[in-house]
């Protein structure tokens, strides 16, 4: 049985095996540090008895007024733990923190458009797209030899606090915003 636990500073000597995924994003130690000393009870890992890690969540609280919420920055978990029910145990406490702790309006999180097995599960956890990004996901085609960027999906689950669901909008995938208009 795997164990939901704090992500600690050490944990960054581990995680190989979870960011070599293409759909990660990977960030700089100094970029993970400042997430575990900002909002270290929105960072967890879901970890295997033999001590291999098997996911991470690292999140944080932002926006201001009705816009304060929880915020997903990233979310993985290694292939050979996938279908498991990780992400949704992970999802479930960052989402749990964001309510209770810091008295959020909702969760948010952004996804690459392409990447639909990401956007299935964050619908079934009751995620919807709030707003398209245009090219939020910077150029990945160095080797092609031209501009290569991608856009992501703004998708946003309203917590308790939002009574009146303004967090969320039906038609969030016809709304397109640029890069720029995206604090």
């Amino acid at each position: 049985m795997s164990v939901l636990r704090p992500f600690k500073a050490t944990d960054m000597f581990k995680f190989n095996n979870i960011n070599l995924d293409i759909w990660t994003e990977t960030y700089g130690i100094g970029f993970y540090l400042s997430y575990l000393s900002r909002w270290p009870d929105l960072c967890c890992v879901q970890e295997a008895p033999s001590g291999r890690m098997m996911g991470y969540v690292l999140g944080k609280a932002e926006g201001a007024g009705t816009e304060w919420h929880g915020h997903v920055t990233a979310i993985t978990v290694a292939p050979e733990y996938r279908r498991l029910s990780l992400a949704r145990k992970m999802m479930g406490l960052l989402e749990m923190v964001s309510e209770e702790a810091y008295k959020g309006f909702f969760v948010d999180l952004y996804v690459r458009c392409a990447n639909v097995v990401a956007i299935e599960l964050y619908e079934k956890l009751g995620y919807s797209v709030y707003r398209r990004v245009r090219e939020y996901y910077g150029s990945l085609g160095v080797g092609k030899g031209g501009k290569d960027e991608e856009d992501a999906f703004d998708m946003r689950k309203p917590l308790p606090r939002d009574a009146a669901r303004r967090s969320v909008r039906p038609n969030g995938r016809d709304i397109i915003v640029s890069r720029q208009d995206v604090s």
